[in-house]
């Protein structure tokens, strides 16, 4: 089964792993344990399956985060880990999908499934558009929406269980997720309609989210690096002119070579 790559942005089911608890030595309450635990299985799998314990995982999120590492469960960790963001799991630098998955050819189409209530429909036309152009900016690739029929990329705004076995967890947890290249779900963008989708600061930035889950789209996992598009974790930004990070543009462009002049 293909699975869903997110920002928390960012989302996914990973299988959990059975791990030993740890030992609460900074007052973090019983919640907060179990929020944690399931924190590491769902994001900290899939690119460290050697490391069983939850103080291992624990310090490979400490590291990706660039936070002082520590395998304790401290306050600043659990604000991390409550973050919104996207729903894959995390990498180092920029990296591409196992396998380097791709499209085979630069003209993609897309195909808006339904609209999220909270912004009109042409302001939710022109983010979409927008966020697929920061993208078209730097490589060859060009998009081309569709209004019916089938597309490569098909996006749509669900809550919870949305039948593709990745429910999303409500407000203010994992916020969208995507799937790499390929056929069926492949390429597919899910945004969570229990967010509040704005245009603007307030809510969460459809624009800069959907930026975030197409690079997920075209082949691209997360990266370590805070100022870019491809970082986990949901940051505003003013979108206005945005242009993509050098770490961003280095990885959409191992995929896919530069824009032709």
């Amino acid at each position: 089964m293909m699975q869903a790559h997110c920002l928390v942005l960012l989302s996914l089911s990973y299988g959990a792993l059975a791990m030993p608890r740890f030992q609460n030595k900074a007052g973090i309450s019983s919640s907060d344990q179990n929020l944690a635990e399931e924190y590491l299985n769902k994001f900290y799998t899939a690119n460290a399956k050697e490391k069983s314990s939850f103080t291992e995982r624990l310090e490979a999120m400490q590291k990706f985060f660039r936070m002082k590492v520590t395998g304790k469960l401290d306050t600043d960790t659990m604000n991390m880990m409550k973050a919104p963001r996207c729903g894959m799991p995390d990498v180092a630098e920029f990296s591409t999908f196992n396998g380097r998955p791709r499209w085979q050819r630069n003209s993609i189409t897309y195909r808006i499934v339904n609209y999220t209530p909270d912004l009109p429909r042409n302001v939710i036309e022109d983010s979409i558009q927008r966020a697929f152009g920061v993208w078209s900016q730097v490589t060859p690739l060009r998009f081309t929406k569709v209004n019916n029929g089938d597309a490569d990329i098909l996006i749509q705004f669900s809550a919870r269980s949305h039948g593709d076995q990745s429910p999303f967890d409500g407000s203010n947890g994992v916020l969208a997720h995507a799937y790499a290249p390929g056929a069926r779900i492949g390429g597919d963008a899910h945004f969570d309609e229990d967010e509040r989708w704005t245009n603007n600061q307030a809510g969460f930035n459809l624009f800069l989210v959907a930026a975030h889950e197409f690079g997920h789209s075209l082949g691209l996992n997360h990266s370590d690096d805070p100022q870019a598009l491809m970082f986990p974790t949901y940051r505003y930004v003013n979108t206005a002119n945005y242009r993509l990070s050098r770490d961003d543009v280095n990885g959409i462009q191992s995929l896919y070579g530069r824009r032709r002049k």
